[in-house]
């Protein structure tokens, strides 16, 4: 099984007031180009034999962040390159960018295509003005929907869209008209998530003090069910529990994620899965440059995965669940009979069905997932 491959891109014009990844404010271009030659030099750096799983094949690539798409062209092509040296690359691989509204021009766009960037993933968030600039995002509405006639011209066919629900002071009225503007505009990708608040962060803050107000669970909830109805009825198919997407357009590099699949994470506070074991990088830039410089990696913390108790839960979080005769192939177990008493319980609780072979999350249990994934920790 191919594997995928994480690049984290930490700068940001700013930082969104709810973010709680590691990133850095972009303040010159010498700091970026010092970055760049980093996670150049850790993905060269690179070897599959101290790693459980042994291959270079991989067939998806994904520039996350922070924000990707302030990189140059030129300073996306030193990565791929590195990359494309240092693995065998799949010729039909998925190679995404995270791109924010208004960091691209045509001409940076057109340059993406021609190195290779063939999928865009776009934080738009909200098409609320008053909501983008209560988050910090940097852009406003008419930024987000300017990228995306701009994505489209210079033929970008595989296109996501982020969106936050249950945002302070978001009304059920507000977000529909998001959903309404998203659809009419026909992404072939919608990640939708209910806003979480994390402790540290400057939307934490700002409900504990009261100056934002405390964001309503039964009306994220509310705007949830609508979000899967609507989107059906415009042909989008929900295949985890946040994402949704046209027929084929599915992502194939997060889909790793929730089937356990191999992942080698390159960059500050990247996290990679080589099959058994989990590890991850120094999350401050400045000390990740400085390892990398020194030692040519950054790692900062490792573990042993409990491979049979996440395979059940991230495969609960795909909409078809999981099929109980792999299960039963790949661990030598069977799931009803391991989790008899707290399935039996679930289902009593309508928080997940058995259908057709797979045991899977009920609507009402997507909306209370964390409750249903605690189980299986």
């Amino acid at each position: 099984m191919p594997a995928g491959v994480y690049l984290h891109i930490p700068f940001c014009k700013s930082r969104c007031s709810y973010c709680d990844f590691a990133t850095d404010v972009f303040r010159n271009a010498e700091s970026v180009e010092l970055y760049v030659r980093a996670i150049c030099r850790e993905i060269k750096s690179f070897n599959p034999r101290s790693r459980i799983q042994d291959t270079k094949s991989i067939d998806t690539i994904y520039f996350g962040g922070g924000t990707p798409s302030l990189l140059t062209p030129a300073q996306v092509q030193l990565i791929l390159t590195e990359v494309r040296d240092t693995f065998e690359v799949a010729l039909d691989s998925e190679v995404t960018m995270e791109m924010n509204p208004a960091t691209v021009t045509s001409q940076t766009l057109a340059a993406y295509r021609r190195l290779g960037i063939n999928r865009a993933s776009f934080g738009v968030q909200t098409f609320d003005d008053r909501a983008l600039k209560m988050l910090a995002r940097g852009h406003d509405a008419s930024d987000a929907r300017q990228t995306f006639r701009l994505l489209r011209d210079e033929g970008f066919d595989n296109i996501s869209f982020d969106l936050i629900a249950g945002l302070p002071g978001q009304a059920l009225d507000d977000w529909r008209r998001n959903l309404e503007e998203a659809m009419a505009m026909r992404p072939e990708h919608l990640s939708l998530y209910l806003l979480e608040i994390h402790e540290g962060t400057p939307l934490a803050e700002q409900v504990r003090s009261g100056r934002q107000p405390v964001p309503e669970d039964e009306l994220a909830a509310k705007m949830y069910e609508e979000m899967i109805d609507a989107l059906a009825a415009y042909g989008y198919v929900q295949y985890e529990i946040s994402n949704f997407a046209k027929p084929g357009y599915e992502s194939r590099h997060n889909t790793k994620y929730w089937k356990l699949e191999s992942v080698f994470g390159f960059g500050v506070s990247a996290h990679s899965f080589d099959g058994r074991q989990r590890y991850s990088n120094e999350r401050d830039t400045a000390r990740y440059v400085g390892m990398i410089e020194e030692f040519g990696i950054a790692e900062a913390a490792r573990e042993t995965v409990n491979v049979q108790s996440e395979s059940t839960f991230l495969g609960l979080r795909l909409a078809q669940g999981i099929d109980m005769s792999e299960y039963r192939r790949r661990f030598l177990v069977d799931l009803t009979e391991k989790y008899g008493a707290q399935l039996q319980e679930l289902i009593a609780y309508g928080l997940i069905e058995r259908v057709n072979g797979h045991i899977r999350l009920t609507r009402r249990g997507m909306l209370f997932s964390n409750e249903v994934f605690s189980v299986f920790v």
